[in-house]
């Protein structure tokens, strides 16, 4: 079935509301230091899944720039410039370039199905991590910024994965957001 494109008022309400869904996410955490354990990344990559590449990134890089003209969008509330030179910098950089590829990568045939849309997933969290776990490296040392940085993420980041697959394909059921 072949679908029109998105019209640009709702693309624009879908952009901002998955802005705030990832602010929403960001409160729903398990405090870790330095790094707390979040539903950001679920939230990240459902936009990219659901709203294609370039819009995915671009609500991405709107709950960003939230978050850097001090509106209280990250987890436990912070906010601020300061936070992009932080521990979680490097997942935060990491965002829209995971929402970017979930976006392009997912629309091709062969990632449509459950199985392949999770790896997928899973890749991008992975990639989340890695970015992350990199910027930590930079002051705690390779082993350390694995151990607190990387480890502990990767059961999230399964469940995390399987989430957004299924969330995704309930809402591209919707006309607005088939592909």
């Amino acid at each position: 079935m072949k679908t029109t494109p998105m019209k640009a008022p709702l693309r624009l309400a879908a952009l901002a509301a998955f802005a705030l869904l990832m602010a929403l996410c960001a409160q729903v955490a398990i405090p870790m230091v330095p790094v707390p354990m979040t539903l950001q990344t679920f939230a990240v990559l459902l936009a990219g899944a659901v709203l294609g590449g370039g819009w995915g990134a671009a609500a991405v890089l709107l709950y960003l720039a939230m978050a850097a003209l001090g509106l209280p969008v990250l987890s436990d509330g912070g906010a601020g410039v300061g936070r992009f030179a932080g521990p979680t910098a490097g997942y935060l950089l990491a965002f829209p370039l995971a929402a970017l590829a979930v976006g392009e990568i997912i629309r091709r045939p062969a990632f449509r199905g459950p199985f392949a849309g999770v790896a997928l997933m899973l890749a991008a969290h992975l990639f989340i991590l890695a970015a992350g776990t990199l910027w930590l490296a930079r002051s705690l040392g390779a082993a350390e910024a694995v151990a607190i940085g990387f480890a502990p993420f990767l059961v999230g980041a399964a469940v995390k994965s399987v989430a957004v697959v299924a969330c995704a394909a309930l809402l591209r059921r919707l006309p607005a957001f088939r592909f």
